[in-house]
């Protein structure tokens, strides 16, 4: 079936300068699972469907490389003084831990979480997953879940169950530490290494594998040793989380008398198959004791790296230098890495903290951004197949609305969309030439019921806090609400 969409603005992709470029009152068609042409003139009667988008941007489908497929923790740790009191203590990782949910329950929340990727325009994602309320990390069976769930919501994923040799805990007089299991390190990257042979390529070509551990300071070197190896054998992508704290430096430095990049390089792990999500604190850095020390050359060998900037500024972090980065040619994708998933907020907040970080306005271009959420996420993956609309492409294309009440008047299309629209704006996502979202709903997603459902389950995950907790302080004394109920004390001041 062939499918002609029409707007004022559509992104389209000029192959010579391997870029994006601005058409207006222009057509997207595809036929199949495939871009068939990206201009004007094609004939409508040519075509089995035709959609008009009126006053809208259509572009390339948004590519998330640390996109949340869980319930999410922001809303009660981006706050918090005493960040302690929410990660494992070391009693309860000694008495062996439980996960707060069962598999079923673990199912729905995934699924859910894979709905509001798709609400946002994301087409291409690589998750995330909160360990803090697994037993350890995620097992097979979970991301076989999490394969069919994406398939059945024609969802394109990276998937891989995350393994770690260790987990951070807090010690009866409130140290930090790390409670160290290498086996289950080892036994999860066995399971890792078997999922994604079991399963890459699955659904059409929809689902791909790669491996994800954990943090860095989760693994032993030993550990990564063995991911490097297990990459280059299945030929698949390595996301590892590092540079994104000074207490991992310090860790590292401490451990093994080297920087997170220099364990990486040690390891084998640095080069062209590894990511890098939040890769925020290297030398120079403004919190950073040491100096530059050509960290940027290292990254530029990479992948790319996987930048978060509206999570980062919920944590009170920023990458100091958007564009720095970039003409050192490091190659930047775009996480969203909490919920909401809203790409459209993250790069806003990226271009907001770029000028904030400089101090020059021109700082982060809209365009600059636009290209990381899109053809970076793309390249990051080895895809020339995503992230741009084009002939040949994957049909993968996003419909957001520029006509609401809310968005005022359309200069720059897409600095329109960064300043003026949101998530909330996306109307119509097309994956693999399917609709999988059309007019802002998932089909065959009752929105109340699993809204409902959601709750009681964040619910229980807020309450299982107090029993990981290293001072035993009940859920309503680790998570007061902002204003005192009428008639209590409040707050002590």
């Amino acid at each position: 079936m062939k499918t002609l969409v029409t707007a004022s603005h559509v992104i389209g992709y000029d192959p010579g300068t391997d870029d994006h470029v601005l058409l207006r009152d222009a057509q997207v068609v595809y036929e199949g699972n495939r871009i068939v042409h990206v201009g004007h003139g094609h004939d409508p009667a040519a075509c089995d469907e035709v959609l008009d988008a009126g006053l809208a941007l259509v572009g390339p489908g948004f590519v998330d490389l640390d996109a949340l497929a869980d319930i999410d923790h922001a809303l009660l740790d981006t706050w918090h003084a005493d960040g302690r009191g929410l990660q494992w203590s070391e009693e309860y990782a000694l008495r062996g831990p439980v996960p707060v949910f069962d598999a079923e329950d673990r199912a729905f929340l995934r699924a859910y979480a894979l709905t509001q990727l798709v609400r946002n325009g994301i087409t291409t994602a690589m998750p995330i997953a909160a360990e803090t309320h697994g037993e350890w990390a995620e097992t097979y069976d979970d991301l076989v879940s999490v394969a069919d769930s994406a398939a059945r919501i024609g969802l394109r994923m990276y998937l891989g169950p995350s393994y770690r040799a260790g987990v951070p805990v807090v010690t009866p007089d409130g140290e930090r530490a790390i409670h160290w299991r290498p086996e289950r390190g080892d036994e999860g990257l066995a399971e890792a290494v078997r999922f994604v042979r079991d399963v890459d390529g699955a659904h059409d070509g929809l689902i791909r594998g790669a491996l994800l551990p954990c943090r860095i300071e989760t693994l032993t070197p030993e550990l990564m040793r063995a991911t490097a190896r297990a990459a280059e054998e299945l030929d698949c992508p390595v996301r590892l989380h590092c540079l994104q704290g000074t207490g991992e430096r310090e860790e590292l430095a401490g451990r093994h008398g080297t920087t997170p990049l220099g364990l990486l390089e040690e390891t084998g792990l640095l080069g062209r198959r590894l990511l890098v999500p939040h890769a925020v604190y290297i030398g120079g850095h403004s919190q950073v004791e040491a100096p530059y020390a050509g960290e940027l050359d290292a990254l530029a060998r990479i992948a790319g790296i996987v930048h978060c900037p509206h999570t980062m500024v919920r944590y009170g972090a920023a990458l100091e230098d958007f564009d720095r980065y970039r003409a050192a040619g490091v190659n930047i994708a775009m996480g969203t890495d909490s919920f909401p998933p809203d790409m459209i907020r993250n790069m806003d907040y990226g271009t907001n903290l770029s000028k904030l970080t400089t101090g020059r306005p021109e700082a982060g271009s809209a365009a600059d951004y636009y290209r990381a959420a899109t053809l970076g996420g793309a390249r990051a993956l080895g895809r020339d197949d995503l992230g741009r609309l084009a002939p040949g492409a994957l049909a993968d294309l996003v419909v957001v609305r520029l006509d609401g009440p809310r968005t005022g008047p359309v200069d720059d299309p897409i600095r329109t969309l960064l300043m003026n629209a949101s998530g909330a704006d996306v109307d119509t996502v097309v994956i693999d030439g399917r609709t999988v979202l059309a007019a802002g709903r998932v089909p065959g997603v009752d929105e109340t019921d699993w809204r409902t459902r959601a709750q009681g389950l964040f619910d229980r995950m807020k309450n299982a806090y107090a029993g990981r907790d290293y001072r035993h302080r009940a859920t309503e004394e680790l998570f007061p609400d902002s204003f005192p109920a009428p008639g209590s004390p409040g707050p002590a001041a």
